[in-house]
């Protein structure tokens, strides 16, 4: 017998019991448990969503890099290529995020900062040089001008004899995460909607291979959000996307199979786990119950998983590299497809390239070294997991229904109510840091007052005077007028329901620049205001 008076709750506030048995798993409405797991590669895909998960094939490998200029981030590609990376993500800069070209006053001081600064279908090529764009997938965190990073890329690849039935990869574009969590939105939701949903038909008719879009909980969790949290506001996000396609006249199974999800890999291992595992059988319920989904692959929930960024400490950085291999240790036996490590510095900087080799090296020693992957879903019929899977999604449905009874997630984001949530959960949180009733290692217990002495990757001033001056020079080689007229299609089309991303395409063909193409679109839709 299991005597323990110390209360343990995981960061969902779930409590711990100090012994799990057969017993744990009976309170759970349709206790079947075989029912509630089925088998790797069938419903209801707990277990994973392909029969042999990793025992045949690892996940793909995919760490996130971009910084300064695209000739910058097209060697850190090449490098991680070479150092066995097997997809590409890329980080772009906050003007690219934002809609705004290099030279405008508010992209000042902050050009290649945090990812790289891509303005025109000549830095794309730049950035693409040379990479195997028949061969390799690539993952692009962008939101707000995801159409247009798509559609360049599209087009520069059919420059290279690569037609866009054969390019695979995944934008972001989850906007509404951006309300929640992140901020980096430029309309307010509703054409923001609207462009979604005509990437996802654009998509079905011309890019069949690529993931329309990446439902992301990861910037959520990054914001304060607890696990639970993470996972129910995600799937709320996600129906609402669903709804908004079926509403648009989007037969489902034409683009379910190409949504994708974004998860957070954070410290709390087998909460994790349960998780990831949830989120499957959770994504299985809605698509079948109640979008009437009858593909099977529009029930398979696919997904990336990163490292939790907001875990990392600039304190003793080199811990990091431990918190590192737990969080994707999880995300592996919970049954990730992509996963990217963070490097141990990010706490500091943008990651060297020293820690981006230890990052991916931590991916791979996973994969080949330590067994975990011999057999799919290792953990299952663990009487904790089962049982904490079990709870987090009854935790994760009670807050779908109160995002359903406000008439769905758009509803909510208007309302303020999951950001108030998050809010209350990321005191909560760093108040357990303060106050030491939680420990986070060489931060508030087990400290050093050793100096950290690291080398830092930062981005010189003089990347964005280059960045400014080339585009300057692009804009002075091209025919202005055409480029006006393909702008102006680009407005009637916002202002009347044609799928923007046609006129969107012609503009950029045309040398629009991505800032020009934002702004023709700030016309017509506004920008977004909160409160």
């Amino acid at each position: 017998m299991v005597d323990s008076k110390a209360s343990k709750r995981t960061d969902s506030g779930i409590e711990v019991q100090p012994l799990y048995d057969s017993a744990s798993l009976t309170h759970t409405e349709g206790a079947d448990l075989t029912a509630r797991l089925g088998a790797p590669g069938q419903a209801p895909y707990t277990r994973g969503i392909y029969p042999t998960m990793h025992r045949d094939r690892l996940w793909t490998m995919r760490q996130y890099a971009g910084f300064g200029s695209a000739a910058d981030t097209n060697q850190r590609f090449k490098f991680l290529l070479e150092a066995g990376q097997t997809g590409l993500s890329c980080a772009f800069d906050l003007p690219t995020q934002m809609g705004y070209d290099s030279d405008h006053p508010r992209a000042a001081g902050e050009v290649g900062k945090v990812g790289v600064a891509i303005d025109s279908l000549d830095d794309m090529r730049t950035l693409l040089a040379d990479l195997p764009l028949d061969k390799v997938t690539t993952s692009m965190t962008i939101n707000s001008t995801a159409a247009i990073l798509l559609l360049m890329y599209e087009l520069v690849a059919q420059e290279r004899g690569v037609p866009a039935s054969e390019i695979s990869g995944t934008i972001q574009n989850d906007l509404l995460k951006e309300y929640i969590a992140r901020g980096t939105y430029v309309y307010p939701p509703r054409p923001s909607m609207r462009i979604i949903t005509d990437i996802f038909a654009y998509c079905a008719k011309n890019v069949p291979k690529w993931n329309t879009i990446s439902i992301s909980g990861y910037h959520i969790r990054e914001a304060g959000s607890t696990a639970v949290q993470e996972l129910a506001f995600t799937l709320a996000n996600a129906i609402a996307y669903v709804q908004a396609a079926v509403d648009a006249g989007l037969d489902v199974d034409a683009f379910a199979p190409r949504l994708s999800f974004f998860w957070n890999g954070h410290n709390n291992f087998f909460e994790e786990v349960a998780k990831f595992r949830a989120s499957r059988r959770m994504w299985y319920r809605i698509m079948t119950e109640r979008f009437g989904a009858k593909s099977p692959a529009s029930h398979l929930m696919r997904f990336h998983t990163q490292t939790g960024g907001a875990t990392l400490t600039a304190q003793q950085p080199l811990n990091n590299v431990v918190r590192v291999a737990v969080q994707s240790m999880a995300a592996v036996m919970g049954g990730t497809q992509s996963l990217h490590t963070n490097g141990y510095d990010e706490a500091l900087g943008l990651p060297t390239q020293e820690a981006a080799r230890i990052a991916l090296r931590t991916q791979q020693i996973i994969g080949y070294e330590s067994g975990i992957t011999d057999t799919p879903d290792p953990l299952a019929g663990s009487y904790y997991v089962e049982s904490l899977t079990d709870e987090v999604e009854r935790l994760a449905w009670e807050y779908i229904e109160r995002i359903d009874a406000m008439g769905g997630a758009v509803n909510g984001i208007e309302a303020g109510f999951q950001m108030d949530e998050i809010d209350e959960a990321a005191y909560s949180y760093t108040k357990s840091i303060d106050d030491n009733t939680r420990t986070i290692v060489g931060v508030n217990k087990f400290t050093s007052d050793e100096a950290t002495d690291m080398p830092v990757l930062k981005i010189d001033a003089e990347r964005e005077r280059s960045q400014v001056a080339r585009l300057t020079e692009f804009k002075a080689k091209r025919d202005a007028v055409a480029v006006a007229a393909r702008l102006e299609d680009l407005r009637a089309a916002a202002r009347g329901s044609d799928n923007v991303l046609y006129p969107m395409k012609a503009a950029l063909q045309a040398n629009a620049t991505l800032g020009e193409v934002s702004d023709a679109l700030r016309d017509v839709f506004g920008v977004h205001r909160p409160g």
